[in-house]
């Protein structure tokens, strides 16, 4: 009777092992537990108001639009992660969905919210670590995310951190050291700006008379003039045909402009389709997260 029990014991024992491991085989960091993305914003908890969902998803979709590489962000709730940490479900996500470029630089992040375990954790990719940081996404986190969450509007606490996300990235990207960067015209050269409009008149009034005086000499002096005025229309303010075909560079929040190029600066393209992810999925870990 003794050696029945034992044996007994020792079978379930055996079978509740078997059937961990058998779960535990099931999970991988590398392949999404979730069904495949329909946009930027999956919304599974049904927690965010259907008018902004769709302003959020366009606000994402013009940022990796006008980011060169481009910057993949998503956001995905649920309603719980089950017995899964939210940090192994998260990157398994955002590994799975392959968030971010193929390229060798592929900046992107996953917010993901897990609204019955009041939880969240925003995974970021390698290539947007320094733009940001782990301590940076805990602060937005907790500055924009948490007080609306434990005030259960979750739609509000979602658009500011992306907000928030977009905001800082662009910023980061223009200063890496996330000081404000000097200003340009608008402050510190307005007047610059000025004194040089004031040399540009002068110069077009005094170079007006000279030429009228030289049409007035007659002769080859009035060929020459001629020959002078074709010179300036073709050559002189604006008449470069190298510009001709120039559109002005689109500036994101905290992007700098004032003709210093940057490849995060605005490239063209990109239509309102949902063509998927980029094909990266490029997450060693970086983040943070917590509860409300």
């Amino acid at each position: 009777m003794k050696l029945r029990q034992t044996f007994a014991t020792v079978s379930l024992v055996l079978m509740a092992c078997f059937v961990a491991f058998a779960q535990s085989e099931q999970f991988s960091v590398n392949q999404s537990p979730l069904p495949e993305p329909t946009g930027m914003v999956n919304d599974y908890a049904n927690i965010i108001d259907d008018t902004v969902q769709a302003q959020i998803e366009q606000k994402l979709r013009d940022f990796k639009t006008k980011t060169n590489p481009q910057v993949e962000i998503a956001v995905v709730t649920v309603k719980t992660t089950g017995e899964r940490p939210i940090f192994d479900y998260s990157l398994a996500v955002a590994r799975g969905w392959k968030i971010g470029s193929k390229e060798d630089d592929n900046p992107s992040a996953l917010l993901l919210i897990a609204v019955d375990d009041r939880k969240y954790f925003t995974q970021i990719s390698k290539d947007l670590e320094d733009e940001l940081p782990d301590g940076i996404v805990g602060n937005l986190q907790r500055q924009y995310l948490v007080p609306a969450f434990k005030q259960g509007n979750y739609t509000k606490g979602i658009n500011d951190t992306v907000d928030a996300y977009i905001k800082t990235i662009s910023e980061r990207k223009s200063d890496p050291t996330g000081t404000p960067k000097p200003s340009t015209t608008s402050e510190r050269g307005g007047g610059g700006l000025i004194i040089c409009c004031i040399v540009i008149i002068i110069f077009v009034v005094i170079l007006i008379i000279v030429l009228s005086s030289i049409g007035k000499g007659g002769g080859s002096g009035g060929g020459g003039s001629r020959g002078d005025r074709d010179r300036w229309r073709s050559g002189g303010f604006g008449g470069n045909t190298s510009n001709s075909g120039y559109s002005s560079p689109i500036v994101i929040w905290g992007g700098g402009g004032g003709g210093s190029s940057s490849s995060w600066g605005g490239s063209s393209g990109g239509g309102d389709s949902w063509g998927g992810f980029g094909g990266g999925g490029d997450f060693g870990g970086g983040g943070a997260g917590g509860d409300w």
